[in-house]
């Protein structure tokens, strides 16, 4: 078990190496593609990066937005204040996310696509 652990940390480590610099450079163009570029481009990279953003600082699903999240999870306060703030801005829009991404939250945990992958 430890070595399975420590093969899968391994892993997750080099991968991270090579993946932080090119999502730092991915930030830069969105930022860039945002102001001067394609509408779409961003907004495909502005989505990954909430989706990142909800997996790592939310502990949340990777397949689900910062929004979808925080209307599940609305009686605590973190999520009242995502919901307050993105309110402001569309109405419903965290009701809205969570009603468009939960078939996929329940397709990926039906299907076990988020287990573990490397053993």
């Amino acid at each position: 078990m430890f070595r399975k652990t420590l093969k899968e940390r391994a892993a997750g480590f080099l991968l991270m190496c090579a993946i932080v610099p090119m999502a730092l450079a991915g930030y830069l163009l969105i930022c860039w593609v945002g102001v001067l570029g394609q509408t779409k481009r961003a907004r495909n990279g502005v989505r990954a990066l909430d989706h990142f953003v909800n997996a790592t600082l939310f502990n949340g699903n990777a397949w689900e937005s910062v929004s979808s999240h925080a209307w599940r999870a609305r009686e605590k306060r973190w999520a009242r204040l995502v919901i307050a703030i993105t309110n402001f801005f569309q109405k419903d829009h965290a009701q809205r996310a969570n009603r468009r991404e939960q078939p996929v939250v329940d397709l990926v945990l039906q299907k076990g696509l988020h287990e573990q992958t490397i053993k």
